[in-house]
């Protein structure tokens, strides 16, 4: 029964969900971005659970891709405009719909496919119009573990919450 209540598949956005939006950059036009670790627990109980996770972002660095690839991301799509396209042809690859699909995402780029996915959610500091459109608001912001939370209230709205922190011996 838990299974059935688990998407098939989550999705992400990176700016403004694990960072905070921010773009910082040096002197000779290094760009720096800040994760908070935290979020990689999110990653870590979906794949306990077998859930691939994917980012979708309208961004494409290195940064990015190094982040994916030390928390093994089973898909990423950097450089997207059109996200829900994006969304689409993933989940005809994995045959699925859109409503097997869970997604977090903070701004306009977002709305196509928070509109179009089974669970949505964006993070605390999002524009309110945002908040509202979507069936979840973490209480954290981006880049303050946003993520994490949005994977954690997923797993507690299937029942499978307690059975994935006992798995890592916590309760």
């Amino acid at each position: 029964m838990i299974q059935q209540l688990l998407p098939k598949l989550v999705l992400t956005d990176i700016d403004g969900v694990w960072t905070d939006a921010g773009m910082y950059y040096d002197q000779t036009g290094n760009e720096w971005k800040k994760f908070n670790t935290s979020d990689s627990a999110g990653v870590l109980f979906c794949k306990h659970l077998s859930i691939p996770v994917g980012i979708i972002t309208g961004e494409d660095t290195a940064i990015v891709a190094r982040r994916a690839e030390k928390l093994n991301i089973d898909f990423l799509h950097q450089g997207i405009q059109d996200k829900l396209k994006t969304a689409n042809e993933l989940c005809a690859r994995l045959g699925i719909s859109l409503a097997d699909v869970a997604y977090i995402g903070d701004d306009l780029g977002d709305v196509p496919l928070l509109k179009a996915v089974g669970f949505s959610a964006a993070p605390a500091n999002a524009q309110e119009y945002i908040r509202n459109m979507v069936h979840f608001s973490t209480q954290k912001s981006g880049g303050e573990g946003a993520f994490r939370e949005f994977v954690e209230e997923i797993l507690h709205r299937a029942g499978a919450l307690n059975s994935v922190l006992t798995h890592y011996q916590i309760g």
